[in-house]
């Protein structure tokens, strides 16, 4: 491989981190793309699908660690934030409420399903973020779900690139399929009072 194409791999997976990173506070931005996008700009790497797969997963965790202390400490921006959008502020008041309530295993779930779900992630942060409870048994469970998503986004990104010859194909496939899945799940969290993300 050329110092050319390292080169354009290596910018393409540091902006892929960089969007998992802001993702947390931005929910529009397209990380998973662009995870898949690096996947497929590196796959032919020994070592690449799984030394990306541990930055995704560090990139999402510290995001959500940063938007959790930035809630904790009553940031104004958060608090702009919150005031200018009430479904978002009813939204983190009703995930709020129903970590308080959950079991400690049906909260661990809430955390993982949310990192699938649209702004799930988001929503869920600012949540145990203004929460009275202290966060630290959130961290474990945000640590889990940011594994979980990066073995699953980038799984997703290096099995299409085997499957198809061309890298526009496998891209349109692996974000086509990521697409669906989170969308399955959005309907599914609506439908379940159990998991308020919706």
């Amino acid at each position: 491989m050329d110092i050319a194409t390292l080169a354009g791999s290596s910018w393409i997976c540091a902006l892929a981190l960089c969007a998992v990173l802001g993702d947390a506070f931005l929910p529009f931005i397209p990380s998973g793309t662009l995870v898949i996008l690096a996947v497929l700009k590196t796959a032919q790497i020994d070592g690449a699908p799984v030394l990306l797969g541990l930055g995704v997963a560090t990139a999402s965790f510290l995001g959500d660690l940063l938007l959790l202390q930035l809630a904790r400490r009553g940031a104004p921006m958060v608090n702009r934030r919150l005031e200018h959008r009430p479904k978002l502020a009813a939204s983190v008041a009703r995930v709020q409420h129903a970590l308080d309530s959950r079991t400690t295993r049906a909260a661990a779930v809430m955390v993982v399903v949310a990192r699938f779900v649209p702004a799930g992630r988001t929503i869920l942060d600012l949540a145990i973020g203004h929460s009275p409870a202290h966060p630290h048994r959130f961290l474990r469970w945000s640590a889990l779900a940011a594994m979980i998503w990066a073995a699953y986004i980038v799984t997703l990104g290096w099995l299409n690139s085997h499957w198809f010859d061309t890298a526009w194909l496998s891209l349109v496939v692996s974000c086509t399929a990521a697409t669906a899945v989170s969308t399955a799940i959005a309907r599914i969290v609506r439908r379940n009072r159990r998991i308020p993300l919706g």
